[in-house]
């Protein structure tokens, strides 16, 4: 039965919250951890003590080089509390890449595990904005002044309280973006964008204190992040895991934990379609949330048949304006490509490159506005002044998405392509996402994605990558794959070449990455 909660400014007031309402609150489930509220807020006071005392001042930067974990949960409140900015680092990231953001964003503190020790004593050395790393893991061998170990913090330092002398415009965290298109950047976030999104997220999915999500997605993501918040602000349990790699091992989790609710991306939940789920009681799945890439019908489908009474939202979002539009799931049906309408507070237009408003049916890119927008790029002004421009308000910014859409005449809208996507073949302009939703209608289809490649004459042509399913791998071959697009697709739209494969490149928020396939 749900509690009244007081009002949040800080993200980590929402600890604080449930830690006076219900401090023995199970509020998070991580492999064989589980942790209340009162845990994780001890385990971060001593966490952000050991901070200060080490001399991180506010605003500094705070790399979390870790996979979803308990640690990393209470990495993110220990930073905050110590009023640092933190930013969750892909642990898919090489050492490569993780230095160059920490020389993008000038680190001071890194947060990762033990066994990466030797690489770290020579980051510290190459980065000279990092102060001191703080690794986790038992078998930690600390042999330097600057490399503490996360277990002595957990044992020597005190739980007392902090004083929180922030307030909601300062910076909370960078989330680096996936790079799907391009080169990470960093986006700002501040204490009150979050909590506007989180707020957002809480009334629109009815989210309670009674609910325990299966988080599979990994923090570093805007999703991920969004949906750990938005449960510990409802007062509920996450179920933490690191991926979706060991699937069953979840959802036999899920079962036992009597998970209400479980955030996933549409290769997450794909995958999760061709598994056998009568093995597991699902019964008590109340939502599943779907995010990061719009959801093949032929996904839509199987999780309706599957699902029934569960209801499903699909959405769509990115980490500079995270969650942006959700489908009502009443509507799934009926309008199984459209990606709904805006979140509570948030403002959507279409406009073309005039910067004139589009009617229902025209194409053009959705501008963004709402608390929920953030305030740009770190260190990234000329990518900061094309995304995030004056609104119609002073101070007000929107967000230009570089997002193509369209909306119909009772305010739904619908994707269409990445501006940059667009494929010029000749004097046609084709839309990748109409051949990829031609190509899921073909049974077997698992994933699929178009793009253009170099052409002489045409400027470029189309080439398709695709995955099967198990069963379709010796029946589908690349001839019947282009008869399907001939008999189904007008000819321009064809594709020239078709490859199939076992997989296809992702971001951490399963974004097919177009710019890896050739």
């Amino acid at each position: 039965m749900s509690t009244q909660h007081t009002k949040v400014r800080l993200i980590q007031d929402i600890l604080k919250d449930n830690v006076c309402r219900h401090p023995d609150k199970l509020a998070l489930i991580c492999e064989n951890q589980r942790l209340t509220y009162s845990q994780i807020d001890e385990m971060s006071n001593r966490l952000a003590h050991a901070l200060l005392k080490n001399g991180i001042q506010q605003g500094d930067r705070i790399l979390l080089y870790l996979l979803n974990s308990a640690e990393l949960v209470v990495s993110i409140f220990a930073a905050l509390k110590a009023r640092a900015v933190f930013s969750v680092i892909d642990y898919a990231n090489t050492l490569e890449s993780l230095n160059k953001i920490a020389t993008d964003c000038d680190a001071s503190v890194l947060i990762t595990y033990s066994q990466l020790s030797e690489s770290i004593g020579q980051l510290i050395q190459n980065i000279p904005s990092i102060r001191f790393a703080i690794l986790t893991g038992k078998k930690a061998d600390i042999t330097t002044e600057n490399i503490i170990s996360y277990e002595a913090i957990q044992s020597d330092y005190c739980t007392d309280a902090l004083p929180q002398n922030s307030i909601d415009c300062d910076l909370a965290y960078l989330l680096y973006t996936s790079g799907s298109t391009g080169k990470a950047k960093g986006v700002l976030t501040t204490h009150k964008s979050s909590l506007f999104t989180i707020e957002s997220g809480v009334e629109r999915f009815a989210l309670c204190e009674d609910d325990i999500h299966a988080l599979p997605l990994p923090i570093s993501f805007a999703p991920g992040i969004n949906q750990l918040l938005q449960i510990f602000r409802a007062g509920g349990t996450v179920i933490l895991e690191k991926s979706f790699a060991f699937p069953n091992v979840i959802l036999k989790k899920m079962a036992t934990e009597k998970a209400t609710g479980l955030g996933g991306v549409p290769t997450v939940l794909s995958q999760m379609m061709q598994l056998e789920l009568s093995r597991y009681d699902l019964s008590s799945l109340r939502y599943i949330i779907s995010s990061g890439a719009a959801l093949s019908m032929a996904t839509i489908k199987q999780i309706r048949e599957k699902f029934p009474e569960t209801l499903l939202y699909s959405m769509y979002g990115m980490a500079e304006a995270s969650f942006i539009m959700c489908l009502d799931p009443n509507q799934i049906d009926k309008r199984p490509h459209s990606v709904g309408k805006p979140f509570p507070g948030t403002g959507a237009i279409i406009l073309n490159e005039k910067g004139e408003r589009l009617s229902a049916g025209e194409i053009g890119e959705l501008v963004v506005r709402g608390g929920h927008v953030r305030s740009g790029y770190w260190n990234d002004p000329e990518a900061s002044a094309k995304h995030f421009r004056p609104g119609y308000l002073p101070g007000e910014l929107m967000c230009y998405t570089g997002d193509l859409f369209k909306m119909d005449e009772e305010g739904y809208y619908y994707f269409v392509s990445r501006s940059d996507e667009v494929i010029k073949s000749g004097a046609k302009k084709v839309v990748p996402k109409e051949i990829e939703s031609a190509l899921y209608k073909l049974a077997g289809v698992l994933e699929a994605a178009a793009i253009g490649i170099p052409d002489i004459v045409l400027g470029q042509v189309i080439k398709v990558f695709v995955v099967l399913t198990k069963e379709a791998r010796s029946k589908l071959t690349a001839d019947d794959i282009l008869q399907h697009c001939k008999n189904t697709l007008e000819a321009f739209k064809v594709p020239r070449q078709i490859e199939i494969r076992d997989s296809l490149p992702k971001t951490p928020g399963g974004k097919i990455k177009k710019t890896e396939l050739q």
